[in-house]
C-alpha cells in the first residue's frame, strides 16, 4: 500500500510504501500531463536507486531527488508508523 506524503504546486503527488522486508522504502512520484496522461517514477530509499522512469527529464529527476534527500528522514520514519497521520510527534 502507498501513503500521501506530499503534493507540489505542480499536482505532482509524492507517496511512499510502508518500510518493506530489505528495510528499504518506496517513494512513487506521479505528475498529471494533458499529452501523456502521467508521468511518474519510483525510487527506493535510503539509497536512492530510480526506476521505471518515464516523461520526467534528467533536470526534473535530480529536481526530485533533492526533496527526497531533504525529506528522506521524513519518510523513512512514516514508513515504520504507516503513514503520515500515524507518526509519532506529528
Amino acid at each position: 500500500m502507498m501513503y500521501p506524503f506530499m503534493t507540489l504546486t505542480d499536482e505532482t503527488e509524492i507517496t511512499h510504501s510502508e518500510m518493506l522486508p530489505d528495510n528499504k522504502v518506496k517513494v512513487y512520484i506521479e505528475t498529471p500531463n494533458e499529452k501523456d496522461g502521467f508521468h511518474h517514477a519510483s525510487c527506493y530509499l535510503p539509497d536512492y536507486t530510480w526506476e521505471n522512469v518515464y516523461g520526467y527529464s534528467n533536470a526534473e529527476i535530480e529536481k526530485f531527488k533533492e526533496i527526497l534527500e531533504s525529506t528522506a528522514h521524513l519518510i523513512i520514519e512514516f514508513s515504520k508508523e504507516v503513514g503520515f497521520e500515524n507518526a509519532s510527534n506529528f
